[in-house]
């Protein structure tokens, strides 16, 4: 049954369809409150020559369909599929990690904190948004200080022979060694931490009142004092919060700006009546995806009310173009602001403000403001959105600062990154393994810091092994001489390398350094921690461009380094081949003359500068492949006389 025919047969009834290609991967995915009638309008639209729908309908030969009860679940469906098959007809939320949510990992043996953003089924605890991004960091910092519950990388559920610098300070418990505290104790802790982030402020109040007394009866005097500076950091916590705010402010207010195929969408945070955050997002090649509104008007051409479609040669609807991400920001998420604000309209917007509003069980506003403070907030979001893309598309020079906050962003960073170390292996067929660290700091290369390694343990090709030796003689030194890590460890390198650098990293005790790895080709980056979740830029983002920067420098500086091992390990096996030449000969040579071409270049009398004249025949003949002079019997053997002996 070829595509046409198939079209014709499907159901009236509300549902979700999946446009495939002759490789069988979906290029497209829609919802409709009817399948048929919908499905059926993209012929219409290729045969009057709309360029939009023409290109999906040239590569489409497939088409796959799932029936639905309503058409709140078909907007649903419709998210998560276009989440799980990213089809390059549709718009995509390339940066999906907007909200930074902290996580308690009650599955685990001895549960950690982190901060996050993405959201998953994994048996912990979320708790956020937060707003701005850097509070989620000052309540994780607290939890620390507070509770000393860990956020390290190190393997609990084993045991270590010692605890690494964060217990020594007193922001740990240190489970990751034997009887320095108890499954009880740290199980207490967890509690704790946890009502805290539940805001269950006068329950943990009323429970370390009760502990703190029991303590001072049983004359646990040290104990009693811990946990009365929990309370006092409590209290001091709620006064700081006791500001009025109504839950009805809350709310996200969007504009944008197009030009030439690229798009700026700024997204401001109100909450309590305040600008808490400001986000950016930006789309470089939109796909020719399809208008909503250019569907419903050619499938009910008879309707008045429908909207007024687009120019079908147009490049951009906002209206499809909004429909299609707020439901990647919205849907499935923990928490929703009651009132969105947008710059257009979209036909979907009922069925989505309803859908919101089950997920949310309250009341959730999706509005398009014609005049007043809202539509003024509109407007002052578009202006950002306009001066958004001036820097991102026009300048492409964001000042440095812009590029930190970024680069602290995009790798989940508690501050500014002010110093990154990369580095890199280099080899041939595991021959003369050499490592280089480049270092970038405060916007610039550092190249008075740049280090040269020649691996010593490592035999054949193992850049693993290269890499762990590499950052552990490195960091192993900069912890003899107490000088400063740096904010952020880059490896050259996937996920193996990555790993292999923190495994370094933990034997040394570093268990909280950030550490991240750039695969070449791909240009995905990985965070140590959630290499499951790859960093994805794109290709015109400042933050990869600096990543590449400092990544093609490293590299650079290690092929410079192994192709001058090479070097002296080919000019010393030639030359210490020659009859009468040795080390320290061959030292003499390269002194002089510079480099193996100069002494292949010179002839026996240049040669005899430096070398003795039967030698330097030898040298010359060995370069011009010729035999040695043979030595005469009265030479090599001289005839003593009566007088001699």
């Amino acid at each position: 049954m070829d595509l046409q025919e198939k079209i014709r047969t499907l159901p009236t009834a509300p549902g979700v369809y999946l446009y495939k290609n002759a490789d069988d991967q979906v290029i497209y995915v829609g919802k409709a409150k009817n399948l048929r009638s919908r499905v059926r309008s993209y012929l219409l639209e290729a045969s009057q020559a709309n360029a939009k729908t023409g290109s999906l309908m040239r590569e489409a030969v497939d088409l796959d369909y799932i029936l639905v009860a309503n058409e709140q679940e078909a907007l649903a469906l419709e998210n998560n599929l276009i989440k799980q098959r990213k089809p390059r007809f549709n718009v995509l939320l390339r940066d999906d990690k907007t909200y930074p949510y902290v996580k308690l990992t009650l599955g685990d043996r001895f549960p950690k904190v982190f901060v996050t953003r993405r959201l998953r089924k994994d048996g912990s605890s979320y708790y956020g948004p937060f707003f701005p991004g850097n509070l989620a960091y000052r309540i994780v910092d607290l939890i620390h200080r507070s509770f000393l519950i860990p956020s390290c990388k190190v393997d609990l559920n084993r045991y270590h022979l010692r605890a690494c610098l964060q217990y020594y300070i007193k922001r740990c418990l240190g489970p990751c060694v034997q009887d320095l505290t108890t499954p009880e104790a740290y199980r207490e802790a967890v509690h704790d931490a946890q009502m805290f982030l539940e805001g269950r402020s006068a329950d943990l109040a009323q429970s370390l009142e009760t502990r703190m007394q029991q303590a001072a009866e049983a004359e646990q005097f040290e104990l009693a004092a811990k946990y009365r500076d929990l309370l006092i950091t409590l209290q001091q916590l709620q006064e700081k919060q006791r500001v009025a705010s109504a839950a009805d402010d809350d709310a996200d207010v969007y504009g944008f700006h197009y030009e030439s195929g690229m798009l700026a969408v700024n997204l401001f945070h109100m909450r309590g009546g305040k600008m808490v955050d400001r986000r950016e997002f930006f789309w470089e090649d939109l796909p020719e995806f399809l208008s909503e509104n250019e569907s419903e008007a050619v499938t009910n051409p008879e309707n008045t009310d429908a909207p007024t479609p687009f120019d079908p040669g147009a490049a951009f609807d906002p209206g499809a173009f909004f429909s299609a991400l707020l439901k990647q920001i919205y849907i499935d998420q923990p928490y929703v602001p009651r009132s969105i604000y947008l710059p257009v309209d979209f036909t979907d917007r009922e069925a989505l403000t309803s859908l919101l509003s089950v997920q949310t069980r309250h009341r959730i506003e999706l509005a398009v403001p014609q005049r007043g403070d809202k539509r003024s907030l509109v407007d002052l979001a578009g202006q950002n959105a306009r001066q958004s893309y001036e820097q991102r598309f026009r300048v492409l020079q964001p000042n440095q600062r812009a590029i930190q906050s970024a680069l602290q962003d995009a790798l989940m960073l508690e501050d500014l990154p002010r110093r990154i170390e990369c580095f890199d292996i280099s080899h041939i067929q595991g021959a003369e393994t050499v490592a280089s660290m480049v270092v970038w700091e405060n916007g610039d290369m550092k190249k008075s810091d740049y280090r040269k390694f020649q691996i010593k343990t490592v035999t054949g090709v193992d850049d693993f092994a290269s890499m762990r030796e590499v950052v552990t003689r490195r960091y192993r030194r900069l912890l003899e001489e107490k000088r400063d890590l740096p904010d952020v460890i880059l490896i050259d390198g996937g996920i193996g390398q990555l790993r292999a650098a923190a495994d370094a990293l933990e034997e040394l005790g570093l268990t909280t350094q950030t550490v991240a790895s750039i695969a070449k080709r791909e240009e995905i980056i990985y965070l140590y921690g959630h290499e499951d979740e790859p960093i994805v830029l794109e290709r015109r983002s400042p933050v990869l461009h600096l990543i590449q920067r400092i990544r093609d420098e490293s590299h650079r500086f290690a092929i410079t380094y192994h192709r001058k091992r090479r070097e002296m390990r080919d000019r010393d096996s030639e030359l210490l081949t020659i009859p009468g030449v040795g080390a320290r000969t061959r030292t003499r040579l390269i002194e002089h003359f510079g480099s193996l071409r100069a002494i292949q270049k010179a002839d026996i009398e240049a040669l005899t500068a430096v070398l003795p004249r039967r030698t330097a025949e030898a040298v010359a003949a060995h370069f011009r492949n010729e035999e040695p002079p043979a030595e005469s019997p009265s030479t090599a053997f001289p005839i003593l006389s009566s007088k001699d002996v």
